[in-house]
């Protein structure tokens, strides 16, 4: 990684042109070096205009994330977090993993400006890009074993709605089990992997992905119907102020869930379901495809169907959801 690439974008951020000259005396470098960091940064998939005679600068000002921004933003829960920034990572997730395997503290996040291999479910990769979406990880320790972590993404899923309720993005819904749309575009996805015994003290890492403003190109690249919180917000969103508010709400959940289980707010996460009792597409491993009705979920997250023989159940790794128009 070129270590000027990251302070650069920092005073490209304003949106301005800056001529190579100029970045090159506030650095203390050769103007071929700034060209250098401009070219990693592309490679990084970081979009820059250059215009000879008046230099570089990116395609809309951008708004980074700042550690004290994002303390500032936790209000009195700042002492429950310990704030990891990286300017780029390959996975926020997998950084957590390995930390807490060595004993990271409880409530440590882990967020980036860029991921390069960020994860989603079922192996997917979700694409990132400078400013395009918030991504971060949430090391959450429990007293409880794994066992009994059913409906944990359905959950956070809950915090993630209630905040973006807040911002006035009232069209956000939950798709089971662990993503948030709008209008059946994805806007949010969550990952959450575990660690501990079945029955002990566990771990998890919840992993976040949040688009906020997806480029034209970035679009082309996903095999899926997304969205991003600009195409639906007339304000501008501020990362620190919106992780702050994300983690603030998933504090909330999260003590909720480990003292009364997920069933306590079952009824609230399916009055924000976007498929609750609609009938639905069930995708299974093999290819099969069965057409049923939601009823709903169960206390521990599974979804219920209604079908010809009764009501089935069935959990995150037996299926995909679709709507009937997918």
């Amino acid at each position: 990684m070129n270590n000027l690439v990251f302070p650069i974008l920092r005073l490209l951020a304003d949106g301005r042109f800056h001529s190579g000259e100029d970045i090159a005396r506030q650095f203390s470098v050769t103007r071929a070096s700034v060209w250098n960091a401009m070219q990693a940064a592309e490679a990084l998939g970081v979009e820059i205009f250059s215009v000879r005679g008046r230099g570089y600068r990116l395609p809309d000002p951008l708004q980074l994330l700042d550690g004290q921004a994002v303390l500032n933003a936790l209000h009195d829960q700042r002492q429950r977090f310990k704030l990891v920034l990286f300017d780029s990572i390959d996975s926020t997730n997998s950084y957590l993993m390995q930390q807490a395997a060595n004993g990271a503290a409880h409530g440590t996040v882990a967020a980036a400006l860029l991921q390069t291999k960020g994860r989603g479910r079922r192996g997917r990769s979700w694409q990132s890009s400078l400013g395009a979406s918030l991504t971060f990880s949430l090391l959450w320790r429990f007293q409880m074993g794994a066992a009994a972590l059913s409906g944990l993404s359905l959950a956070v899923g809950l915090a993630l709605v209630r905040t973006l309720h807040d911002y006035g993005l009232r069209s956000a819904q939950l798709k089971w089990p662990n993503d948030i749309q709008v209008r059946e575009r994805k806007l949010a996805g969550i990952l959450i992997e575990l660690q501990g015994d079945m029955d002990g003290p566990s771990a998890a890492v919840i992993g976040v992905g949040l688009n906020l403003r997806l480029p034209a190109a970035m679009r082309a690249q996903i095999d899926q119907p997304v969205t991003d919180m600009a195409s639906d917000l007339p304000v501008s969103i501020d990362p620190n102020e919106l992780l702050g508010s994300l983690l603030r709400q998933l504090a909330r959940v999260l003590d909720e869930f480990e003292q009364e289980g997920f069933g306590a707010m079952r009824e609230e996460w399916q009055a924000h379901h976007a498929y609750h009792e609609e009938v639905v597409k069930l995708l299974f491993p093999d290819g099969r495809e069965q057409y049923s009705r939601v009823h709903g979920v169960a206390d521990d997250g599974v979804l219920l169907v209604q079908h010809e023989g009764g009501i089935q159940r069935f959990s995150s790794g037996e299926i995909s959801l679709r709507g009937c128009a997918a």
